[in-house]
């Protein structure tokens, strides 16, 4: 199942959008479907990270731990 949602964007992207989609020979709507799904698989690793980071139970370990413990 899909879902149509609208967006309103600047001239200056939607030209941006325009040309790549063409460069490539692909629809706009499969850059911008593939650029959201970027977004939020980056931004599920941020605020993991940021929610560690945060947390003043987790423990933070140095580069030189890091790299004993991976016998780099």
């Amino acid at each position: 199942m899909t879902t149509t949602i609208s967006v309103r964007l600047s001239e200056g992207i939607a030209e941006q959008l325009e040309e790549i989609a063409h460069s490539i020979e692909r629809t706009k709507t499969y850059l911008i479907r593939k650029a959201i799904k970027q977004y939020l698989e980056e931004y599920v690793d941020y605020q993991i990270a940021l929610d560690r980071l945060n947390d003043a139970n987790d423990e933070i370990i140095s580069g030189k731990e890091v790299r004993k413990h991976l016998e780099i």
